[in-house]
């Protein structure tokens, strides 16, 4: 009878499991419904309107401040006395923007920055 060291490598591994053979295909994953903020479950028509306007709102209102922080942070970013200071183009390229775009967030920023000056 030949010991465990008698075998050849190819012996001494257990036995490789391999997958069972599917019987049926899986369903493919069911697509569930869009919901957007369940605006399609209301069902008055007065009710859908008050609350798709106070979203529109408030969305609008989110947007605006996005955009006031991205002006700040395109004048922070090509403030001259940064040493890593950025040019309009750079700028531009970073945020998917247009250079004259990025000149007027620059310049833009730069205003909301003197109006928090002048708050402080």
């Amino acid at each position: 009878m030949p010991t465990p060291s008698d075998r050849t490598p190819s012996e001494r591994r257990p036995p490789r499991l391999r997958p069972a053979p599917l019987l049926f295909e899986p369903n493919a994953p069911e697509q569930e419904e869009e919901h957007f903020f369940d605006l399609e479950s209301i069902t008055d028509p007065a009710e859908l309107l008050t609350r798709s306007t106070e979203l529109a709102l408030a969305f609008r209102t989110a947007a605006e401040r996005a955009t006031d922080f991205q002006a700040l942070a395109a004048a922070q970013l090509a403030d001259p006395r940064r040493f890593d200071r950025l040019s309009c183009e750079q700028i531009a390229e970073r945020a998917d923007w247009t250079p004259d775009y990025a000149r007027k967030m620059v310049e833009y920023g730069r205003s909301l920055a003197a109006q928090r000056k002048d708050l402080d």
